[in-house]
C-alpha cells in the first residue's frame, strides 16, 4: 500500500453558465478548458484518461472514490491521458495493487493533466443532466470565479470542431501482434483505442494502421481483406476528409465501425448525426439487437448520435437500439458488406457482452474473400 501525501492546494471548476464548484487541486498544477461530461463507470479511470475519444473533455467521476488501486503502464489505451481535466468526488490518498506504479494523482501530474477533488459530483452530475454538456475551466492557479466564467464562456465548444487530427497517429503503421494472422484490415485511426488494436489481433488480423488523413486509394492500396473505421474524439461532421475517404471504401471491403466509426459510415451513406444533450459515458448501458432480440451491456463513450431518420430503410438496417433511451446504436447496408456499432464491444473499462462483434467482422471479411 502506497500513501500520497500533497500539500492541499485549492481549485475551481466553473461552467459556462456560471455554475461553480469549488475544491482541492491532484495532479498537475494549472488550467485548462474543455466540454464539461460525467462517466459512470465504477472504475477504469486510467483507460477512460488515456482513450483519445475524450480529447476535449472535462470528464466528471460520479462513482464517488477515484485512485484506490493507482495507474499503471499496461492498461493504458494510447500513449498519454486525453483528458482535459479529472473531477472527483474524493481522491484516494493510498493506491494498493500489485500492478500499480504510481499513484493517479502523480500520473496525471507527470502528464500535465489537472484534477480537482472534493467536489459535490452527484450535484454536478444532475445539473449537466438538466443543462446539458457544456463549457469549462478547471484550474489551480486562477481562482477567480468571475474570470473563470469568461475564460470557460470564450473557449471552443465541439460542435464542428476537428478534433481527429489531434489524436490521430502521424503516419501508417504496422503493430506487432504474436500468433497466426489469416486476415490482413487496414484500420482508420481516428484517435483508436489500444484494446481495440488487441482485440482485431485476437481474432487472426494482420493490421496495417492508416493516419486519418488517409485517401481511400492509399487505403486500398495495401490490399486489405477488410477495413477498420475506429473511434475517436469531437463532432463527425467535423471531419468532412474521413467521410469522404469512407465513402470511396464502399463496396470495395468489408467494413467494420466503432463509435466515431460508425457515425463515419453513416455520413458517407448521406445520413444526419446530431449532438446529444449530455452524451453517453459508462460501462452499463444496455443495448439490443432488434434483429435477435439480445441485450448487451455495453460500455459507451460518445457525445453524438446517428439520426435514424436521415437514411433510407431500404438501403441501411437499423440493428441496436439504446435502451435507455431509444436512440441508434448499429447499422448494416443491406447489399454492401457494412456494419457498425456506437458502443465499444472491446470495452476498456467495461463488460465484455459485445465481444463477438469482431468475429461478425471475420466471418463477413470470409464471406466476400478473393
Amino acid at each position: 500500500m502506497k500513501t500520497s501525501v500533497n500539500a492541499a492546494r485549492p481549485a475551481l471548476l466553473v461552467l459556462e453558465d456560471g455554475a461553480t464548484f469549488a475544491g482541492t487541486a491532484f495532479g498537475a498544477s494549472g488550467e485548462r478548458h474543455g466540454e464539461v461530461v460525467f462517466n459512470t463507470s465504477m472504475s477504469g479511470y486510467q483507460e477512460i484518461a488515456t482513450d483519445p475519444s475524450y480529447c476535449g473533455q472535462i470528464v466528471v467521476m460520479t462513482y464517488p472514490l477515484i485512485g484506490n488501486y493507482g495507474a499503471n503502464p499496461e492498461d493504458v489505451e494510447s500513449g498519454r491521458p486525453w483528458i482535459e481535466g479529472l473531477v472527483v468526488r474524493e481522491i484516494s490518498p493510498v493506491h494498493s495493487n500489485w500492478r500499480a506504479a504510481e499513484s493517479l494523482g502523480d500520473f496525471l501530474a507527470r502528464h500535465g493533466v489537472p484534477g480537482i477533488s472534493g467536489v459535490d459530483t452527484r450535484a454536478l452530475t444532475r445539473h449537466l443532466r438538466s443543462r446539458g454538456a457544456m463549457k469549462g475551466v478547471i484550474s489551480s492557479v486562477d481562482l477567480d470565479a468571475a474570470s473563470l466564467l469568461r475564460k470557460a464562456q470564450a473557449s471552443p465548444g465541439l460542435v464542428g470542431r476537428d478534433l481527429v487530427r489531434e489524436v490521430t497517429c502521424a503516419k501508417t503503421y504496422r503493430p506487432a501482434y504474436p500468433g497466426e494472422k489469416r486476415h490482413r484490415v487496414a484500420a482508420i485511426d481516428c484517435g483508436m483505442k489500444r484494446s481495440i488494436l488487441d482485440c482485431l489481433a485476437a481474432v487472426g488480423c494482420d493490421l496495417t494502421v492508416f493516419p486519418a488523413s488517409a485517401t481511400a486509394a492509399e487505403v486500398l492500396a495495401s490490399n486489405p481483406d477488410g477495413v477498420f473505421l475506429s473511434n475517436g474524439p469531437g463532432d463527425p461532421e467535423g471531419v468532412p476528409y474521413v467521410i469522404e475517404t469512407v465513402r470511396g471504401l464502399l463496396g470495395k471491403k468489408p467494413i467494420f465501425g466503432i463509435c466515431l466509426g460508425h457515425q463515419m459510415l453513416s455520413l458517407a451513406l448521406g445520413g444526419r448525426t446530431y449532438k446529444l444533450k449530455f452524451g453517453h459515458r459508462g460501462a452499463n448501458h444496455p443495448v439490443m439487437d432488434q434483429r435477435t432480440g439480445r441485450i448487451d451491456i455495453t460500455s459507451q463513450n460518445h457525445g453524438f448520435c446517428v439520426d435514424t431518420e436521415s437514411l433510407d430503410p431500404a438501403i441501411v438496417e437499423w440493428t441496436h437500439v439504446n435502451l435507455y433511451d431509444r436512440t441508434n446504436e448499429g447499422l448494416r447496408h443491406r447489399t454492401l458488406p457494412a456494419f457498425s456499432v456506437q458502443y465499444h464491444p472491446e470495452a476498456s473499462p467495461g463488460p465484455h457482452d459485445a465481444r463477438h462483434l469482431f468475429d461478425d467482422f471475420i466471418a463477413l471479411m470470409e464471406r466476400h474473400r478473393g
